[in-house]
């Protein structure tokens, strides 16, 4: 195992599933998993003790579900790990429901091993685990229920930072944006900190969540 593994918390009740995830995250020498829940209540517990850098976060448990579980872990800490909400159907509403209060992304559980590990390594360094179509569906779905409002951040972002937004939502790199709108990976970087911060997001999936509900960017 490396000085620098990643360290991870399972969340699931299913012992099971806690088990294989283990096996497939402590054969990596760069991610180690230093603890397990079997309910979102321990999930909490858990995590406040080992100070994880990323948890794995089923949404259906006993006690208090996994949203609830996300949110009380991001509330609570200082310096909260990152949290990936793992699911059955993407078109979960748990799975909305936990993007909005801050998850960084969502995982399928009939994910590939090699998917997985690349997940957690990609949420550690501070990046989204974003599908983009997953979340136009469900963004949509919401909207229909509660049509959008002109969002007071809208007014705030500048012609370039909106064009950023509108990329970012299409599931692109800062890289890819760089390339699309002809200017240096930095000055992207600079941009979608300004974007995250006008909108009071969390990360580049909180972004994308208020992009489409709100309907700056549209679903269709």
């Amino acid at each position: 195992m490396s000085a620098a593994a990643i360290r991870i918390v399972l969340a699931d009740d299913e012992r099971m599933v806690r088990t294989a995830l283990r096996v497939i995250l402590d054969a990596e020498p760069d991610l180690k998993v230093v603890g397990e829940a079997s309910t979102g209540a321990e999930a909490v517990s858990v995590v406040r003790t080992e100070r994880p850098d990323v948890v794995l976060m089923d949404v259906r448990m006993p006690e208090i579900d996994g949203i609830r579980a996300t949110e009380q872990i991001l509330a609570g800490l200082a310096e909260p790990p990152r949290i990936v909400v793992v699911t059955t159907f993407e078109n979960d509403s748990y799975v909305y429901d936990a993007l909005r209060v801050g998850a960084a992304g969502f995982l399928l559980k009939r994910a590939a091993a090699e998917e997985l590990v690349s997940a957690v390594r990609l949420v550690a360094r501070g990046d989204s685990l974003l599908y983009p179509a997953a979340v136009r569906g469900l963004a949509a779905e919401h909207a229909r229920h509660r049509p959008p409002a002109a969002p007071p951040w809208a007014s705030r972002l500048t012609e370039r930072e909106a064009e950023v937004l509108r990329l970012i939502a299409t599931g692109l790199t800062n890289a890819e944006i760089a390339t699309r709108i002809g200017v240096g990976p930095a000055t992207v970087k600079t941009h979608v900190a300004a974007v995250l911060s006008k909108l009071g997001a969390r990360d580049r999936t909180q972004a994308v969540i208020l992009a489409y509900e709100s309907g700056f960017v549209r679903t269709g």
